[in-house]
């Protein structure tokens, strides 16, 4: 039988503040209440006031102030006993802490669509390696699909992704624009013509494309209302590319991933009219759980247009 937990015990008004008690220990160790405001940086109008707040607070007198120095009282003395465990616990746990986000930032695990990960998740890696040298990145790439299972699953960090939305359990933000382009080898029927394709061609056309589940895919079905049967299906964007560099159909693929190829007239850019296949490519990760230490500061280098 499953029992409630007891609630957390709240913490009396009466308790000061670290701040206070760290006073209240240089006071005790320096024998001045100048020279306790002095080392830790307030001035002396301020520790007084400190000093007299926390005895309201506790309801007892703790420093006796004369001409010739402070001197705690015998329940001020108590209480500093009581504060140096206190400060010596904050010291601890807040070394422990510096522990965790040192582990943290040791590491970063990244998912991405294929089409980031090759073009443009390089360069970003680059230049986080100038401001983390001692970050060891890990990359798992696949498609939209893969990204989103990897994030929910918790088993990276951040994930970078393609697609019209995104998936639940999941949040956010856009970092570029992408545009799909129509592409053929030169020697194919498509590189010769001269007025665009329409939409209803290219949607019972047999295409060169990625599997389901790509962010690639879920535009171009989305934009056309649903596709032919697949020429090929293919699991990575350089292989839909060399499939389509060799003649064997035509494809929809990237424009980030298809530059070179179109420069050399290896692809011939076949015109669509009546459709538009644009599309975000976004940086996303677990909802609730923004984007810290090496995390963030590859966000902050992502934002390319």
């Amino acid at each position: 039988m499953s029992t409630t937990p007891p609630p957390v015990p709240r913490l009396s008004d009466r308790v000061p503040d670290l701040g206070a008690l760290q006073l209240l220990l240089a006071i005790a160790r320096l024998g001045s209440l100048g020279r306790a405001a002095r080392e830790l940086g307030i001035t002396q109008p301020a520790a007084s006031s400190r000093v007299r707040a926390m005895e309201r607070q506790l309801g007892v007198a703790l420093v006796d102030r004369s001409p010739r120095g402070s001197r705690l009282t015998d329940a001020g003395a108590l209480v500093t006993d009581w504060a140096r465990r206190i400060v010596e616990a904050a010291e601890a746990f807040d070394a422990g802490a510096q522990a965790l986000r040192v582990r943290r930032d040791r590491r970063l695990r990244i998912a991405a669509s294929m089409t980031i990960a090759e073009y443009l998740l390089p360069g970003w890696l680059i230049a986080l390696r100038h401001q983390r040298p001692e970050t060891a990145v890990q990359l798992l790439a696949g498609n939209s699909q893969f990204v989103a299972e990897r994030l929910l699953a918790d088993e990276v960090d951040l994930g970078f992704m393609e697609g019209l939305s995104v998936p639940s359990g999941l949040t956010g933000v856009v970092i570029a624009r992408d545009h799909l382009v129509v592409v053929a080898a030169p020697t194919h029927r498509w590189a010769k013509r001269r007025a665009p394709l329409d939409p209803e061609e290219l949607a019972r056309t047999p295409l060169i494309l990625r599997e389901r589940g790509s962010g690639t895919r879920q535009v171009l079905d989305a934009a056309l209302g649903g596709l032919a049967e697949p020429l090929l299906e293919l699991a990575s964007t350089t292989a839909v590319k060399a499939a389509a560099v060799s003649g064997a159909g035509p494809s929809v693929l990237s424009e980030l991933a298809v530059g070179e190829e179109l420069a050399a007239r290896r692809l011939v850019r076949v015109p669509v009219a009546g459709v538009s296949l644009d599309r975000a490519l976004r940086a996303v990760w677990r909802t609730g759980h923004r984007p810290v230490g090496p995390a963030r500061d590859l966000l902050s280098l992502t934002r390319v247009g």
